[in-house]
């Protein structure tokens, strides 16, 4: 690939697509980014509800890349504060700190319990599941089945619902790698002093007013540049010939439009991407795109009279009564999400499927569901409860079920013989778990294969350390962190 004569049209305009718009930019390569939707963003944007701001979802800015920090610092600058971290699991009408904190979790379960989560372990580790297929097998593994049973199966499964044992290993190794229940207990104990131990970030910075503010603030300084950001451009068809996309096709409020181009770059849902080829591919590559399944995903955000609810960031609801799967507390994100400091903003966070009982309940229905939970759970009066909105997000996370990656290598086969100027990026564009860091890090990588550049995007996020470690002598140089978890 060169730059000489090159231009680029970008589908999506979420943190992989606008981050590929920046790099080209940088090149001096013309592009366009196309967006379906009418605000940027994607997962990773910010809701503004009669002037309460919440996310969909939480997304905390930590990275170990500084090329991705450099472009977020740019960006915003002293629009980022620094936010310590406070998140608690909620089980048994009681709360527990998350990470482990050993002494808490003893006082709180009791020791008879502590005791068999302890002998539980104990027999995992000397008699372990040989081959880790699932998620459960997985778990066990590193922190026995009884802590399995208690702090990991009611809450992924209220996030995936499925049973864990249907969720592929890879998405654990992935999301909690190089943790276990003694190295967790050992930190929490004995903290070591030495530069190479790891600990979990307890502060990470967020801008002012949500994850929006970043990508709102870089789309805005894109087109005062010259490379249009254009809303409201779903691609629904993407035309091909002779192993090379030639142009993508749009249908929306601005009617009929054909961007043509020598290289594209993809974040949009893969199986989605595959059903708008034309012409389409074989059967099976067809098939396996349809058989590639997603979790969606509401927010009901309550307005709350009050001015302190928990201190909270975010709560993990892992009490099987209710269905709400985690309370995002969005004031104590940043203070400015909400308009009035004497009330408070909970995001009550439901995992679904497109258009199953919940996704298709009418909006004062889940708002009445959210405030009879909430009460539920203790952490509001219903008198306190003033106003509430729904937020719906499609394919908000890729679904790691049995023959995802056979599913995924055969459209990647397949792009790489007969799409050969299209590049996937980001979490649905390779449906792949990535935070937003690890999703700009394959737009920056794609933006320099057109210029040349000969990256393995789908090397990405296969680094050997947790998302969320972080050693001693890394915390002490003054990077900016980014992570965006949903769960």
């Amino acid at each position: 690939m060169t730059t000489a004569g090159s231009s680029v049209v970008i589908i999506g305009a979420g943190p992989a697509g606008l981050t590929a718009a920046l790099e080209l930019s940088k090149h001096q390569v013309p592009a366009v980014v196309l967006e379906a939707d009418k605000q940027v963003g994607g997962i990773s944007r910010t809701v503004n509800y009669k002037g309460y701001l919440f996310d969909i979802g939480g997304h905390r800015f930590f990275t170990k890349w500084d090329e991705v920090n450099r472009i977020w610092q740019e960006t915003l600058g002293d629009q980022f504060l620094l936010r310590p971290r406070l998140s608690r699991i909620y089980y048994r009408k009681k709360f527990f700190l998350y990470p482990l904190v050993a002494k808490n979790a003893l006082f709180g379960l009791g020791l008879i319990e502590s005791s068999r989560i302890l002998a539980s372990y104990l027999r995992s580790a000397l008699f372990p599941t040989p081959k880790e297929d699932n998620l459960e097998e997985w778990v066990s593994n590193r922190f026995g089945k009884r802590l399995y049973q208690i702090f990991f199966k009611t809450y992924t499964e209220k996030v995936w619902g499925v049973p864990c044992t249907s969720i592929q290993a890879e998405w654990a190794a992935q999301r909690i790698r190089g943790l276990s229940l003694i190295s967790a207990i050992k930190n929490a104990l004995l903290p070591s002093k030495t530069p190479k131990a790891k600990t979990l970030i307890d502060r990470f910075h967020y801008p002012v007013r949500g994850p929006g503010q970043m990508w709102e603030t870089l789309a805005e300084q894109l087109i005062q540049q010259g490379y249009p950001v254009l809303m409201e451009r779903p691609v629904v068809r993407i035309c091909h010939e002779r192993g090379e996309v030639r142009r993508v096709i749009t249908e929306g409020p601005h009617g009929g439009e054909s961007f043509a181009g020598t290289h594209f770059i993809s974040s949009m849902p893969i199986r989605n991407l595959i059903r708008a080829l034309d012409p389409q591919p074989p059967e099976d590559v067809c098939r396996a795109a349809n058989e590639i399944r997603y979790r969606d995903f509401l927010i009901v955000s309550l307005i709350i009279n009050c001015k302190e609810v928990a201190p909270d960031n975010w709560i993990y609801v892992h009490e099987p009564g209710v269905k709400v799967g985690r309370i995002q507390n969005f004031k104590n994100w940043s203070p400015a999400m909400v308009p009035d400091a004497s009330k408070t903003c909970l995001g009550m966070e439901y995992f679904v499927f497109e258009n199953d009982e919940l996704w298709s309940s009418p909006d004062p229905d889940l708002i009445s569901l959210a405030r009879r939970e909430i009460v539920q759970l203790g952490l509001v009066r219903p008198e306190e409860i003033e106003d509430g909105t729904v937020v719906r997000m499609q394919k908000a996370y890729p679904m790691y079920d049995p023959g995802w990656t056979e599913r995924v290598e055969a459209i990647r086969a397949y792009a790489d013989a007969n799409l050969r100027n299209l590049q996937f990026v980001g979490r649905n564009g390779m449906h792949k778990y990535n935070n937003q860091d690890h999703s700009m890090m394959t737009a920056l990588c794609a933006a320099r294969n057109v210029c040349g550049a000969h990256h393995d995007l789908w090397a990405i996020n296969s680094e050997p350390d947790y998302h969320e470690e972080v050693k001693e002598e890394d915390s002490q140089r003054k990077r900016m962190p980014v992570e965006s978890p949903a769960s």
